[in-house]
């Protein structure tokens, strides 16, 4: 097949963290073209489909990769060493494990410190708490890289990591509360339900940020009835959410009622569970919002795939803003099934 625009280099990198509204869908093109180029498994996807590049003009028309081939393929744009590999957890033994190959953990920190920048400001001013047992146990997990380096960037020597010691975050946060001290918490959602019940607290000055992740260990409950409860125990007005996932390079945050923003180098788009290939972006609702399954471009994913069908239902608003409803039925997409290699 003759590609028109041969992307040659990966001058894209310079551009990702500079991005506008008015170029992005050009620049997610560019790359889009440079992935099929330089991606085996993702041009091998768009060949099963039947996809012919010089028709895809549009973001929409892009061919989103369904992200359990993270757990079965290498998903690597270029040959290359990756300086890490991000895995997920698994509820079971049985369960595979997604792998993102990372070529330049810079372009990781880049999109992570960016992205808290624009919407929490400088690191420094915060004093930084991570509740991330699960995570912890993992030896390579993006979140707690991501956490870790907030912490080396915040000044206060309080900044850490609390394993099960509710009782030792609980005395640091008094103390900071007492000095009013400006305090991040970031919480895997269990422990914080689990810290909340056992150690009510008034928070006037600390954000508390959940993650997500109930992993089996709890009875599933709603993202509102999670704020709601931590709200009750915590004393605080708002909890703020983090929505990534070992996949990404990106994360968007919620600083109020699971109302999601993205940064600028990623966007939300909706397909229809029934047609995963009628993929709308918020430019295109007709209401003020959408409901489907989310699929995510995230140009900071440079070397391995940027468009990436999850399994996560959700609803776009006309503002681009977001909410995440649970997970599909049957999450393992089928997509996989069309590859052999």
């Amino acid at each position: 097949m003759l590609v028109k625009n041969y992307v040659k280099n990966t001058e894209l990198g310079k551009k990702i963290f500079a991005v506008s509204p008015e170029n992005f869908d050009a620049l997610a093109i560019d790359l889009f073209k440079f992935q099929y180029q330089n991606n085996p498994v993702y041009r091998k996807y768009c060949e099963a489909i039947h996809i012919n590049i010089n028709q895809v003009l549009t973001i929409e028309k892009i061919p989103f990769l369904p992200i359990s081939f993270f757990k079965t393929h290498a998903v690597k744009t270029t040959p290359f060493k990756s300086d890490i590999i991000f895995e997920s957890s698994g509820t079971t033994q049985t369960v595979l494990q997604s792998k993102h190959f990372v070529k330049d953990l810079n372009i990781y920190r880049s999109s992570f410190t960016n992205c808290f920048e624009k919407f929490y400001g400088l690191p420094k001013k915060n004093c930084v708490l991570g509740l991330l047992p699960s995570y912890l146990e993992r030896k390579k997990s993006s979140l707690i890289l991501m956490v870790k380096e907030l912490m080396k960037a915040s000044s206060n020597d309080l900044s850490n990591f609390y394993l099960y010691d509710y009782n030792k975050l609980h005395r640091t946060l008094m103390h900071n509360e007492l000095l009013k001290i400006p305090t991040l918490l970031f919480g895997v959602t269990y422990a914080l339900l689990d810290f909340a019940k056992q150690y009510p607290i008034q928070l006037k000055h600390t954000i508390v940020m959940e993650t997500g992740g109930m992993k089996g260990r709890k009875e599933e409950i709603t993202r509102q009835q999670v704020h709601i409860f931590l709200q009750n125990q915590l004393g605080v007005g708002k909890v703020h959410s983090e929505y990534g996932m070992t996949e990404l390079l990106s994360q968007a945050y919620s600083k109020a009622d699971g109302i999601f923003n993205c940064p600028n180098w990623m966007k939300i788009l909706i397909r229809e569970q029934d047609d995963p290939f009628n993929v709308i972006t918020a430019n295109h609702c007709v209401d003020k919002s959408i409901t489907g399954v989310i699929n995510i471009i995230d140009l900071a994913n440079i070397y391995s795939c940027s468009f990436i069908a999850t399994d996560d239902m959700g609803r776009l608003s006309y503002d681009e803003s977001f909410e995440v409803l649970g997970r599909i039925d049957h999450s393992d997409l089928r997509g996989c099934s069309l590859l052999a290699i």
